[in-house]
């Protein structure tokens, strides 16, 4: 017994050897995806059978007298020979990863090239193969839960099949020579031997399944630096530099044959072998054309589907990722390989997962553009918005002055040229000098306080240094203009608008308040976030004021209005005070 146990542990020894290569190569690793298609169950169930002949060509053949024969066994043994083998550790590894059915096809495939060794045991070996991988799937129903069984738990199921081998060959040869002596003889070495190596080849699998975790973990990360690096390439307006830039850094960081990159009908840069692709750039292939039409991505292991003109092309598979910026927009990032065997469920989750992040900035980067063509368009509103009321009035005032006060007059002919070159321009920055932004509203105060001077009174203070300080365009007049047609609109006199800048170390404060009559009730909790109409106290202004604030600078920035105890009412906001990069960072 004891020698017997020996030569098994050596035979088992050599399998798991065998075993830990097989599980090293990308092929066994496919096998551990449980991706249970009538394909893959055939595959599983046939590379399990094989591995279980294995473990019987290295098995030992004993005769009556109990001599070992540890040749391997190739050739069918004679009527009165016993086959000990470990053909057990693969079916009952087939049941426990795949079901009862890849159980059943490797105990099938075990069990016929055992009847067909023939010898004593031919019959009950050739039947308990078959049913043991059937009991070890449905077991396995029970350990559903996880990927795959832990070693103890495996240890403990090895002990069952070589004990339900040693019934069969009570109950199917009790005619035979001494069959409970050699029974006695080989059971205990093949429950140590099957229940170990069961449990050291779970550990394997276990092995396996964790380095693929890890494996998937290094791609999501890699594939979020990769994304990260492509951001300012998916900025650049042209869409050929953009291709190549985005080419460049997928071929430099992974490892792929080639990588193209196509808008909807053809490629607009490749990177790696095959330059073909790149000179040929009209798009040939039916699965690209239908990847880019349903927006899905597409894998295809076969060069026939790559449909390439150039006929010893080395590129034989390929992952079609789509991306857009908007609907009626896409294209297609093509990872080339050299073999199909190449592509691995790592490299199509991380170029499903590269293709929607890139996808995301693309579709976020142009409703970035879109915002900023609109803020374009609405400073040209408010640009071409100007009250003509206001301009007539102003220029009646000024034709009046030269009759009267001819140096007051050419004060406010300069601030209202100060006014209108600084609406002229501003579409020209998103952000600007507070200095200049106060240059404005002095103008513009200057202009109201001459016309309006028997009834109303303005009063700004400000700081003298405001240098280096940014703010938003015409983000204070408008609020100023506000008080003078709507707050103080029924005031015949007395008459008082407040303007106050307030610079602190990381914030700058900017109140506008006034005497007036103040915001209605019903409307006050919706002044400043929608567009009220002119029945409703006007409300643009500030409406667009407020939208430009949080849209350039965030929510914290937005406007707080408020009625005052006494009367009237009082707008103010904040801002930060940006430095170089952060101002670059506001389109």
């Amino acid at each position: 017994m004891k020698d017997l146990t020996i030569i098994l542990f050596e035979r088992i020894g050599l399998l798991l050897v065998i075993a830990f290569v097989l599980t090293r190569t990308p092929g066994f690793k496919r096998l551990l995806d449980r991706n249970f298609n009538i394909g893959m169950t055939m595959v599983h169930a046939i590379v399990f059978g094989i591995f279980a002949i294995a473990s019987t060509i290295t098995g030992i053949v004993i005769d009556q007298t109990h001599v070992l024969h540890v040749d391997f066994i190739i050739f069918p043994v004679e009527d009165h020979q016993l086959i000990v083998s470990t053909s057990l550790v693969a079916v009952v590894i087939a049941g426990l990863l795949g079901g009862p059915v890849v159980g059943l096809g490797a105990g099938l495939i075990a069990g016929v090239h055992l009847i067909f060794l023939g010898g004593i045991g031919g019959l009950a070996n050739g039947f308990v193969n078959p049913l043991t991988g059937l009991l070890a799937g449905l077991t396995a129903r029970f350990f559903s839960n996880e990927r795959v069984i832990s070693p103890l738990k495996a240890l403990f199921i090895g002990v069952f099949p070589p004990v339900l081998q040693m019934q069969l060959l009570l109950i199917f040869y009790t005619d035979a020579y001494d069959i409970v002596r050699v029974v006695d003889w080989v059971g205990l070495p093949l429950v140590l031997s099957n229940s170990v190596a069961i449990a050291i080849f779970t550990a394997m699998i276990g092995i396996v399944l964790k380095e693929q975790e890890n494996e998937a973990a290094l791609a999501t990360k890699q594939g979020l630096t990769i994304a990260e690096e492509a951001i300012p390439y998916l900025k650049q307006d042209g869409s050929e530099g953009m291709a190549q830039g985005i080419a460049d850094l997928l071929y430099d960081r992974l490892d792929l044959a080639a990588v193209s990159v196509t808008n909807h009908h053809e490629v607009l840069a490749h990177k790696g072998i095959g330059n073909h692709h790149q000179t040929e750039k009209r798009i040939r292939s039916k699965l690209a054309k239908e990847a880019i039409a349903t927006k899905t991505m597409k894998v295809t292991y076969t060069k026939d589907e790559l449909e390439c003109p150039e006929a010893n092309c080395p590129l034989q598979a390929a992952i079609m990722i789509p991306i857009s910026k908007r609907d009626d927009e896409a294209g297609l990032i093509i990872f080339y390989f050299r073999k199909p065997q190449h592509i691995s469920p790592v490299e199509i989750t991380m170029a499903e997962g590269l293709g929607q992040f890139i996808t995301n900035q693309l579709t976020m980067l142009h409703a970035e553009k879109l915002k900023m063509h609109m803020r374009d368009t609405e400073l040209r509103n408010l640009q071409a918005q100007i009250n003509p009321h206001f301009l007539f009035n102003t220029l009646q005032l000024i034709a009046t002055l030269f009759r009267e006060d001819a140096e007051k007059a050419r004060h406010l002919t300069l601030k209202l040229a100060g006014f209108m070159r600084f609406n002229l321009r501003l579409v020209q920055k998103s952000l600007v000098e507070l200095e200049k932004e106060c240059e404005h509203v002095e103008a513009y105060t200057a202009i109201i306080q001459a016309r309006f001077a028997d009834r109303l009174t303005i009063h700004f203070e400000r700081p003298e240094d405001l240098s280096d300080i940014y703010i938003p365009p015409s983000t204070i007049q408008p609020l100023v203009e506000n008080c003078v047609n709507h707050g103080l609109h029924h005031k015949a006199k007395h008459g008082r608008i407040d303007i106050v800048v307030t610079v602190e170390a990381s914030t700058v404060f900017i109140l506008v308040r006034d005497n007036g009559d103040g915001f209605a009730e019903h409307i006050l909790k919706d002044a400043g976030h929608k567009p009220l109409s002119k029945d409703k106290s006007g409300g643009i202004g500030i409406y667009n004021v407020n939208q430009r604030l949080i849209s350039l600078l965030g929510e914290s920035a937005k406007l707080t209005i408020q009625n005052l105890p006494a009367g009237g009412s009082e707008v103010y906001f904040q801002i930060p005070r940006l430095n170089q990069m952060e101002r670059k960072a506001i389109p």
